[in-house]
């Protein structure tokens, strides 16, 4: 259903309409919750949004529009914040036009004709996944200059029982940790001035109500899809109202139109559920799925990598190099990455960024001899890139120190011993895409790590201007000139992990670096809550060392790699290591990769509910007909036995033959109260067939299993 009659417009997709009202000066969002049909929308609308007069408050109350403004009189967080010469802090754009571009797809022009100020709103819903696209343009037909101080994506008013917050914070080998709150009267902001995504505060927001879980429950989602700074604010107003309002957060002056320019507010992706936080997190997969995976990657298995970084780090020796490519090969690995260390003068962290040439210290033939044994063993060849960053200790700095973005006379902060360059000057831009497009010319690479390690914390350009909007622009045009001209290379966003993950940055590239910890219990958290946005199979997620580099914490290798089976799987450690038993365990686990990749990467996810001391997910196909289930115990239970284990999205009709895939039955390290003992003791559950119905409804028992053990289960429907 897609209609704009009697001045309304209206956008469904399966679940969701949204309704929004243009018979006032401004547009406003008046209903955004389960479809409609075509007789509830429109004018008798109206009748069920009276408001009284409230005492000591204004005669007619200001309504909350997509972009409301200090100018119409509204006292809440305003949509658009401008500044000149005259009184455009005082703008007020009303309502000029609507028009349909496609189903499903408006824009709506706002012009003040005092101050000369358009802005125009981009509506577009995802009929087939309820994702809504929303954006506001800014433009300046005055004779002079206006300053933009924020211009919000949109502004989303929220149901009065949908009131509390899940947001996600995080830190360097912490990401997309979930923390929950109940809303209060007030704001809850949260603000990103690091000039990438960041670590801490990732730029998405979920509002559900008070019952809400993973299966069942209303939730609103809001991701800005924007790798640059960010402002979130939701706040409850003293009449009661709640809204949700996201966009870029520009520094002082950043963002000075002058007549006939505009500016473009990243794009916000919302979305409605009324099935829980699971089926919101499916209409996202979906969503990205269809409209950022590019096809052909998207047909293309993905393959299993070995990346080089916790395995040699530095130490580059060609002949352990192609050793490792061997090893890798013959336990089931299809692409090597060569990580940090291959390029001039970087024998560690404090050298060579920018000189982006080959070492002929460690390479004196170049990467030709090491690429070739690589394919010959029958992988992909993949490379590391931090293009954005410059050490002092380097060629390029030494020739143009003016290169760097700077706040001078401030001194520089010192960071990994690294720069940011400034990519909106044209030699460094012109620069960083020869020597990456010559490299990729000269050698048969098919894959680029792209990584960013520091924040920007002196972001002047060389007019001493901020510039985080234009240096994030200009990142988004290198990366897709070099796609542009190499359409075969996969790029994955690496910063210091999961530091630049979002959906501006993936419309560019193809696979995200979750976390620097490889850890797997911490890989638990961090992937759950990277899962709330992205699918399976952009999360890059690696088997580590046996003793985690990071938290030092040592994690046998069924526990590691049960974690890695439900992402894009890869190892990343120095596979000489290995023990025999460790080997059969890992070639195993790359074999159910494999042989369920196309269903992790495809199927729709279920987080389950389950105690803190456990963890769980399931990913079941489309059909219903194959299913993924896995459980982790992380901690000791809190009683004498753990809980029961409820399995979820299945067919509630259909039989299913259940099989316990993980852990696999060689070795001899698993503790005596295990699944084996377990089996023995209980009827065998392995290989018998239940209804859809009982394992949601009914559950099964989990046997004792110690900590950092998991189980996986595969489920397939009986015709």
């Amino acid at each position: 259903m897609s209609n704009s009659s009697h001045n309304y417009i209206s956008m469904s997709g399966r679940n969701s309409s949204l309704v929004i009202d243009c018979n006032n000066e401004t547009p406003q969002i008046i209903y955004w919750r389960d479809r409609l049909s075509k007789q509830s929308t429109g004018q008798m609308m109206d009748l069920l949004r009276l408001r009284q007069e409230a005492p000591a408050s204004p005669m007619q109350e200001i309504g909350l529009a997509i972009t409301p403004t200090t100018g119409q009189g509204y006292i809440g967080h305003p949509g658009l914040s401008l500044h000149g010469e005259t009184d455009q802090w005082s703008v007020a754009p009303e309502i000029s036009k609507f028009e349909t571009v496609a189903p499903n797809h408006y824009t709506i022009t706002n012009v003040d004709t005092s101050r000369h100020v358009t802005a125009i709103h981009t509506l577009k819903m995802d009929a087939e996944t309820d994702v809504l696209e929303i954006a506001t343009k800014l433009i300046n037909n005055s004779e002079s200059a206006i300053h933009v101080d924020w211009c919000a994506a949109a502004t989303f008013p929220i149901p009065s029982n949908c009131q509390h917050i899940i947001g996600f914070e995080g830190h360097w080998a912490g990401e997309f940790q979930e923390h929950q709150l109940e809303q209060h009267f007030g704001s809850y902001v949260r603000e990103n001035r690091r000039g990438r995504t960041s670590h801490d505060s990732f730029p998405g927001l979920i509002m559900r109500t008070k019952n809400t879980n993973q299966l069942q429950g209303e939730a609103y989602g809001f991701h800005l899809g924007w790798s640059g700074n960010h402002k979130i604010v939701a706040e409850k107003m003293g009449d009661g109202r709640a809204y949700v309002q996201m966009g870029e957060l520009l520094l002082p002056g950043e963002i000075i139109l002058q007549k006939g320019q505009s500016y473009q507010s990243p794009t916000l992706y919302a979305s409605y559920s009324n099935q829980g936080l699971s089926s919101l997190s499916q209409q996202y997969h979906q969503y990205v799925r269809s409209h950022l995976i590019r096809q052909t990657v998207k047909n293309k298995p993905r393959p299993v990598h070995y990346n080089t970084w916790e395995g040699i780090y530095f130490d580059h020796n060609q002949d352990t190099l192609k050793d490792l490519a061997t090893r890798a090969a013959s336990i089931g690995a299809e692409r090597f990455v060569l990580d940090d260390g291959w390029f001039i003068g970087r024998n560690d962290d404090t050298a060579g960024l920018g000189d982006w040439y080959v070492d002929q210290q460690y390479y004196p033939h170049g990467l030709g001899p090491l690429i070739e044994h690589v394919k010959a063993a029958g992988l992909e060849f993949g490379l590391w890139f931090e293009p954005e960053m410059i050490n002092p200790n380097s060629d390029l700095f030494r020739a143009h120190p003016e290169w760097v973005l700077s706040t001078p006379p401030n001194p520089q902060l010192g960071f990994r011993s690294q720069l940011v360059l400034d990519l909106s000057r044209t030699q460094v831009f012109d620069y960083l895409f020869e020597r990456i497009d010559s490299l990729l010319t000269e050698y048969d690479i098919s894959y680029i790590k792209w990584d960013m390690n520091r924040d920007i914390n002196h972001p002047g350009d060389a007019n001493g201007k901020p510039a985080i909007h234009n240096q994030t622009r200009a990142f988004y045009r290198l990366l897709a000139k070099l796609k542009s001209a190499h359409p075969n290379v996969e790029i994955e966003s690496c910063a210091s992990g999961g530091g630049r993950a979002d959906y501006g940055v993936l419309a560019h590239t193809d696979r995200i670096w979750t976390s620097d910890s490889n850890d797997a219990l911490e890989r638990l958290k961090i992937q759950k809550g990277f899962s709330y946005f992205f699918p399976a199979e952009l999360m890059g997620t690696h088997v580590g060392p046996r003793d985690c580099h990071i938290t030092h914490r040592t994690v046998n290798m069924a526990m590691r790699a049960s974690v890695v089976l439900f992402g894009h799987m890869g190892m990343e450690m120095d596979l000489r290591e290995l023990t025999e038993d460790e080997i059969v365990e890992l070639k195993a686990m790359i074999t159910l990769y494999k042989k369920h990749r196309q269903l992790v990467h495809s199927g729709d996810l279920f987080r389950l509910e389950l105690p803190e001391y456990m963890h769980g997910l399931g990913i079941v196909s489309q059909d219903k007909s194959e299913a993924l289930f896995s459980c982790s115990l992380v901690a000791c239970s809190s009683a004498s036995l753990p809980e029961q284990f409820y399995f979820a999205g299945l067919d509630k009709q259909a039989l299913y033959k259940l099989q316990i895939i993980w852990p696999t039955k060689s070795g001899e390290h698993w503790p005596k109260a295990s699944v084996f003992n377990f089996k023995t003791n209980l009827p065998d559950i392995d290989g018998k067939q239940f209804s859809g119905e009982l394992l949601m409804q009914l559950g099964m028992q989990m046997p004792l299993l110690t900590p950092q053990n998991s189980l996986i289960f595969h489920l397939t429907r009986v015709s």
